[in-house]
């Protein structure tokens, strides 16, 4: 693809109006750049996978809020985010005992788990009423959750295969868990109990 002649700032500025195709350009730019340097200080494929994919998201995030200041050059603050992002993994790791376990892993083993009954009890409501909010988001947004959390399928291949763009898969994840926020705020619904 040719597209030297366009600069990072006129794509950004595209996408912020709204021309999805600039943000893919801007991503194929640094795609591999950035993932090469997550990737160089996690040593991991999967971390680095997500990780990238979170960077992503927030750019998307930052850009389409208008917050994008241009201040500086693009790839520069690409590299700043990772950078941040790896280290906020690195301290959260330090925090926590078991921050990737077997594939057994499901996300609401976040949960605190005590050993008492009735916390026992607490648990599996909350698991359940959790399942049902899930069940009330709007069904794109269901299903690239659910692939994302469940069944750990990167961003990429989720826009392969429900055939949309990979920041349209992006968007609809962070659409869906906004959405789980306020339908937990309306119900009432605190994961710390």
């Amino acid at each position: 693809m040719k597209d030297v002649k366009i600069s990072d700032a006129e794509l950004i500025r595209s996408y912020a109006g709204g021309n999805e195709q600039a943000f893919s350009r801007l991503m194929t730019r640094y795609e591999h750049k950035l993932y090469g340097y997550i990737m160089n200080r996690v040593k991991d494929p999967h971390l680095a996978q997500d990780i990238f994919q979170e960077v992503f998201i927030k750019v998307i995030d930052t850009i389409k809020f208008k917050r994008y200041n241009e201040e500086g050059r693009f790839g520069a603050w690409l590299m700043r985010i990772a950078h941040n992002m790896i280290i906020d993994h690195f301290r959260r790791q330090k925090r926590q005992k078991n921050q990737y376990d077997t594939e057994e892993f499901s996300v609401f083993d976040i949960l605190p788990d005590n050993s008492t009954a009735e916390h026992q009890l607490m648990r599996h409501q909350t698991i359940d009423r959790m399942k049902k909010l899930i069940d009330e988001l709007p069904p794109e947004q269901q299903r690239v959750l659910k692939m994302r959390i469940y069944e750990n399928i990167p961003f990429k291949d989720i826009a392969e295969i429900c055939d949309i763009s990979i920041n349209t898969a992006l968007g609809r994840m962070r659409y869906a868990l906004i959405n789980l926020r306020k339908l937990m705020k309306k119900y009432n619904l605190d994961l710390s109990d």
